[in-house]
């Protein structure tokens, strides 16, 4: 069934109006027709199961015929920032990482990001970057959008990471070291309905000051294993691992729950 991600001001009762870009993939490019079903995803993570009752020229109007309860969001919120990477990485983690269940996206500034930041072209690049978040949490039949902003200071994302339970940054000394205890550890240690802040670098790195700053304020340097993987690839491998640890462990997932 297809989901669109509504406000509750397109709800009056138990009609939903559906306007702009997702009425006319409805309309056009899904060519549903009176009477089909979708799923519409509140702002409070509630999924109705509505039926299509018009279909105008500007709008969609459904009616609401059952409420669903999902549990489609990873149990702990997990923040992924980078140091802004080129070309299309960037995009091909958030969308990713938004079907992995990370809770939202945060790119910085990093000493050894090789990317221009155009500040005339910054609004409708983060426009974008909703917009992919958006049909991949739809495709992922997630019941929240993540978070996704515009590019950070270090200083910044350091002042970010004052407002979660755990934060760490990605350091691929700690696996050529052999040191792989940090992030088990800290996934295991974090509570349901914890936040995570998990920091990767561009492609080459981070520096040694930002390693060192990072640390300063309290980020745990970790290894994603032996292997020194690509920075598109990392988040992903960390939201897999906290996926293995919170969703497909089920029995010690059963018990902290009890």
């Amino acid at each position: 069934m297809q989901r669109y991600f509504v406000s509750e001001r397109e709800r009056r009762g138990e009609v939903v109006t559906i306007s702009g870009a997702d009425a006319h993939h409805i309309a056009r490019v899904m060519r549903m027709k009176p009477g089909d079903a979708i799923a519409c995803v509140f702002p409070d993570g509630r999924t109705a199961v509505c039926s299509i009752e018009q279909i105008a020229s500007d709008h969609v109007r459904a009616r609401i015929v059952q409420w669903k309860e999902e549990g489609r969001e990873l149990p702990v919120r997990i923040y992924i920032a980078q140091g802004l990477p080129k070309g299309e990485k960037w995009e091909f983690v958030i969308q990713k990482g938004t079907e992995l269940g990370a809770a939202g996206f945060l790119p910085f500034f990093a000493a050894r990001s090789v990317v221009k930041w155009d500040m005339k072209k910054a609004e409708k690049k983060v426009e974008r970057w909703k917009k992919i978040a958006k049909e991949a949490a739809e495709q992922a039949e997630r019941t929240s959008l993540p978070e996704v902003r515009a590019p950070l200071s270090l200083d910044a994302l350091l002042a970010f990471g004052e407002t979660v339970d755990q934060r760490l940054f990605a350091y691929e000394e700690e696996g050529r070291g052999g040191r792989h205890g940090s992030l088990p550890a800290l996934l295991a240690g974090l509570k349901p309905g914890g936040t995570l802040l998990a920091v990767f670098g561009p492609e080459g790195g981070f520096s040694p000051e930002e390693a060192k700053r990072l640390r300063q304020g309290g980020f745990l340097p970790c290894s994603l294993g032996p292997r020194i993987l690509r920075t598109e690839t990392a988040p992903l491998y960390l939201l897999a691992a906290a996926s293995y640890e919170w969703e497909l462990r089920a029995p010690d997932w059963e018990a902290a729950q009890q």
